[in-house]
């Protein structure tokens, strides 16, 4: 039998259904159940054969999975984050390993970033090229003349390259 105090926190702790927690989560069902399989969320105790109820501190455990996955992390790399955290309460290993996975991710993004702005800047030179251009058959060519890109473009330095003996 539950204390009274124990009785009462337990009246104003919200409870999940599995459909609810996905819900208000903005995963499936499906989704927690593959998360329980693979041991980033434990599953709840079915109180007396009932449904699984789930508490406010699972949907913030679901939340924290949602928002390491959106920062690319992998569900083993969240489930090592989870277990570090269960291995060191304080949390401490949890964060330095949380820190170097970020740095990583910043890392690549970062070259992604100068793939993406190098290639901006390609289509802004290509397409300045066409609007001047009078003649798009004689590129390379008689066009080059009279082309303020002769320097970046890749095919006047190819063709000049074939003249060249």
């Amino acid at each position: 039998m539950l204390s009274p105090t124990t009785e009462h926190s337990r009246k104003w702790q919200t409870l999940y259904r599995i459909g609810e927690l996905a819900q208000q989560a903005g995963v499936t069902a499906r989704t927690i159940r593959y998360y329980e399989e693979l041991g980033i969320l434990s599953a709840p105790v079915r109180p007396q054969a009932r449904h699984r109820r789930y508490s406010e501190k699972d949907l913030l455990h679901l939340q924290r999975i949602q928002q390491l996955k959106e920062y690319g992390l992998t569900l083993g790399e969240i489930r090592e984050i989870f277990d570090l955290s269960r291995e060191d309460p304080s949390g401490e290993k949890s964060r330095l390993r949380l820190l170097t996975r970020y740095r990583e991710k910043w890392r690549e993004a970062n070259k992604r970033k100068e793939r993406i702005e190098a290639y901006i800047g390609d289509l802004e030179w290509h397409i300045d090229q066409l609007e001047r251009v009078g003649n798009f058959q004689a590129c390379p060519g008689e066009e080059c003349r009279n082309c303020r890109y002769t320097a970046i473009c890749k095919f006047y330095n190819n063709n000049r390259s074939e003249e060249r003996p």
